[in-house]
């Protein structure tokens, strides 16, 4: 039976040889943001901070990234993803010398912001080349595996940057994160650029692009803030109540391995299972398991609930790998595709940056189990916002009055789809038939 699933790309490839020219790149920039991230505190600490003030220049990683989400589509629409895999890196080098360097926490936090800039560009570029070379059917599987693999770095890389830490002290960490952006940066420039690349011939501006798709942005996009805030402030919040209840550092550090394990272990079968069964069966159980854990989480005063908490967020986490990247590109409009990822991110980003910060500010006027609630609300939401607008299976295409648009299978078996050149704002262009369109397995 035909499944109606357009698996063409302009060059399509197979998962594997994507390896050494995208993943294992991914694994190694991981390996440096990992060593160096929980030491930029710290150089901001010996640069004469105080304890807020370096929890403040820490954030403006985030907000690097969320300021460069929009501007980074537009680099890689102009100059295509190699291009702008260049720019990303030396942004990222220039910022991690600004850090290495700095005189006072000025220029710590141009650093900083740098960061997060080459961050949202490189993100951007390595996603709109997976998109341009993976077939629809194994999108879940590319995206999953490349989060995997960052994170798998961002994993390691505290072990293997803890020999330079020791030697040189916190800049040690910050020289491995340089070395690990110049050769990965070095690996993805040389990927050869997709067929039918057509960086540069976009003549539509950033602006049209969000405004004729704002209907997706502000409906798939409430369901990506809200997965986002809730990824990023479990990684915050738990250090904290994990020093309520009494836990030791070396008892948490083992209890967010263990948790952080599971997370990278699910990448894979989050792919397969995101291919199968579509991203609304991917992100749905993603933030139930997110709303639960932070739901349980105020229950908890031993080790033992802490770690069962942590390794149950750790695997909302890995579900969810891939899962807003794969939405993104399956709603994606042809012909503007860049710039419309770079605003799609920026909804995940908002929530990144904002949900530590607003978890950090209940936590700060009222109790701490209070904030971990108010999370597992948030997440209760986000699952609900997941299951209305989340795309089913699984990208198709369809021709609506002579322009080919991207399409999903919606709620109640609606086919939404993006902004096309030719036709303005998202819609419901069809209605599938189970059995004869939608995949059925």
């Amino acid at each position: 039976m035909s499944t109606g699933v357009d698996t063409t790309t302009a060059q399509p490839v197979r998962l594997r040889s994507l390896t050494w020219t995208v993943f294992v790149p991914m694994a190694l920039y991981g390996t440096g943001a990992g060593a160096a991230s929980p030491m930029y505190a710290l150089r901001a600490l010996d640069l004469g901070a105080s304890i807020g003030l370096a929890g403040v220049l820490v954030a403006l990683s985030g907000l690097g990234m969320v300021v460069a989400d929009l501007p980074a589509g537009r680099v890689v629409a102009r100059i295509g993803e190699r291009g702008a895999i260049a720019v990303g890196s030396v942004l990222g080098v220039i910022g991690v010398l600004c850090a290495v360097v700095a005189p006072n926490v000025w220029v710590l936090a141009v650093g900083l912001l740098l960061n997060g800039a080459s961050a949202a560009v490189w993100g951007l570029a390595r996603q709109t080349y997976i998109v341009a070379v993976m077939p629809a059917t194994e999108r879940g599987r590319a995206m999953s595996t490349l989060a995997g693999s960052h994170r798998l770095g961002f994993f390691c890389g505290p072990f293997l940057g803890a020999a330079l830490v020791h030697s040189m002290g916190p800049s040690g960490a910050l020289w491995l994160q340089l070395a690990t952006t110049v050769l990965s940066g070095v690996a993805m420039v040389a990927i050869p650029s997709p067929e039918g690349d057509d960086a540069g011939k976009g003549e539509h501006t950033l602006r049209s692009v969000v405004v004729e798709n704002i209907g997706v942005l502000g409906t798939l996009g409430t369901a990506a803030l809200l997965m986002g805030a809730v990824r990023a402030s479990r990684v915050a919040l738990l250090p904290l109540w994990a020093a309520h209840i009494g836990m030791s550092a070396s008892a948490t550090s083992l209890v967010f391995g263990i948790a952080g394990a599971v997370d990278v272990l699910m990448s894979y079968p989050a792919g397969i299972w995101l291919d199968r069964r579509g991203s609304r069966a991917t992100g749905v159980p993603a933030m139930v398991l997110f709303a639960t854990g932070f739901g349980v989480l105020p229950c908890t005063s031993s080790m033992l609930g802490m770690g069962v908490v942590a390794v149950l967020l750790g695997l909302a986490n890995g579900i969810s790998n891939g899962v807003i990247m794969t939405v993104g590109a399956d709603v994606a409009p042809d012909g503007r595709r860049a710039e419309f990822l770079g605003a799609w991110r920026l909804t995940h980003d908002i929530g990144m940056f904002a949900g530590p910060i607003v978890a950090g500010a209940i936590s700060a006027v009222a109790l701490l189990s209070i904030s971990a609630l108010a999370l597992a609300a948030a997440a209760a939401a986000g699952a609900v916002a997941t299951y209305r607008w989340f795309p089913g299976l699984i990208l198709q295409r369809h021709s609506v009055e002579g322009v080919s648009a991207a399409s999903v299978v919606g709620e109640a078996g609606l086919v939404l789809a993006a902004a096309s050149p030719s036709r303005p704002g998202p819609g419901v262009i069809g209605v599938m038939v189970a059995g004869e369109d939608e995949c059925d397995e």
